[in-house]
């Protein structure tokens, strides 16, 4: 069989893999009982050759995307200016293709940044900090923070107290406003609007839908109750890295104007950001994915509250984060380009417990934002401790 015929036919049978799981759990959810398959199982089932990190294929991604970051800039930087002494119209059209095609790059560098927090870069942490700092502050994120936020919610998933990153609410606390925020078409469209120009800013700076410290906590605060004291170096270090980029911008607004810099890396980052604010929430929010309180959470079912989802050709540019975010939970140190073949071999073990919706990503944003407003526990019901997303 050609090559093309041979990827042809792997990329039909995983999309009708997923159309059946979506259609087979549609209307079920995630079962809440402690699962009869440890972690060891899942582990057991997942060809060993997945968890081998190789630094050289991990750096033959970042030269690629390098180049093709390189390339768009060369491109469209040229096409812009054609296009300026043309017409304003196709001036602001070329830009905003350009914005989502490189603000997709700038998510790119995100990921293998991400791969390199946890360790999934390479068999090195050393150069996993080292590369994953260079690409993340690059983009203005700020990368050691983030590691460090970001492993707690891995090893506080689902639960209702402690995960890191967008806590949901419970139903006594919803503001009297949000139902006409959430339920009418317009003021919906100004919330996903909202979330996604400042939703990753506001968590970055001031722990937006972030986890209760009880006072301030920023990812810029070396002294933020989100570190320990001997974490506080690395955290400084990425705020240096941050102003440095940001000096960078200011000299070349210097140079070029303003507009220039705004549109060649402002459009791209506010794409990416977007996307990363859309990606979190979808994966943690959905009606068939509980949270529990601490009475019922374990680590187990709490890394199995998650959903796997459907962004289309992004899932392939977003280096499959999208739509393996189960397993990533499960064994975060395996790579990008082996991380679909381990979901595939535990997904016969988790049965019931794993969840993936088919529904195309900005549907089930518009969704999510009308479905998944607070958590209550189901009324009657003796199991007390497990929460369920419900609308207003």
């Amino acid at each position: 069989m050609p090559l093309f015929q041979l990827l042809k036919h792997c990329k039909l049978a995983r999309k009708m893999d997923q159309k059946l799981d979506s259609a087979k759990q549609k209307e079920s959810r995630v079962p809440s009982s402690k699962p009869a398959f440890t972690i060891g199982d899942l582990k057991k089932a997942i060809p060993p050759h997945c968890f081998k990190r190789s630094a050289l294929r991990s750096f033959s991604y970042v030269l690629i995307d390098v180049t093709i970051f390189l390339s768009l800039y060369y491109i469209f930087t040229t096409i812009m200016t054609h296009a300026v002494m043309s017409s304003p119209l196709n001036f602001y059209v070329t830009w905003i293709v350009y914005s989502v095609i490189q603000g997709c790059v700038f998510s790119r560098f995100w990921t293998l940044g991400h791969e390199c927090g946890h360790n999934a870069f390479s068999e090195y942490k050393w150069l996993d900090d080292i590369v994953g700092f260079t690409l993340h502050s690059f983009i203005l994120f700020p990368y050691f923070p983030f590691k460090y936020s970001h492993h707690r919610h891995h090893t506080k998933t689902g639960s209702l107290e402690h995960d890191e990153l967008d806590i949901p609410l419970l139903k006594s606390q919803i503001p009297f406003f949000y139902k006409h925020l959430t339920t009418h078409p317009v003021p919906r469209f100004l919330v996903i609007t909202l979330v996604f120009l400042l939703g990753v800013p506001l968590y970055l700076l001031v722990n937006f839908r972030g986890r209760d410290y009880g006072r301030f906590a920023s990812h810029f605060d070396p002294y933020s109750p989100m570190f320990l004291p001997n974490q506080r170096a690395q955290i400084l270090l990425s705020d240096v890295a941050f102003l440095a980029v940001v000096y960078g911008l200011y000299q070349l607004v210097l140079v070029k104007g303003f507009a220039w810099v705004a549109f060649v890396y402002g459009g791209p980052y506010l794409v990416h950001m977007g996307m990363l604010f859309v990606v979190a929430l979808l994966h943690h929010t959905h009606p068939l994915v509980p949270y529990y309180d601490s009475t019922e959470w374990d680590w187990l079912r709490g890394s199995l509250s998650t959903i796997d989802r459907n962004y289309g050709i992004l899932d392939t540019v977003y280096y499959q984060a999208t739509n393996t975010h189960v397993a990533h939970h499960l064994f975060t140190t395996i790579p990008h380009y082996h991380v679909l073949e381990a979901t595939r071999a535990i997904k016969p073990i988790l049965g019931e417990y794993y969840r993936y919706d088919g529904t195309i990503f900005y549907k089930a944003l518009w969704n999510a934002i009308k479905e998944c407003v607070y958590v209550e526990e189901d009324k009657g019901r003796k199991n007390k401790g497990i929460y369920w997303y419900n609308k207003l």
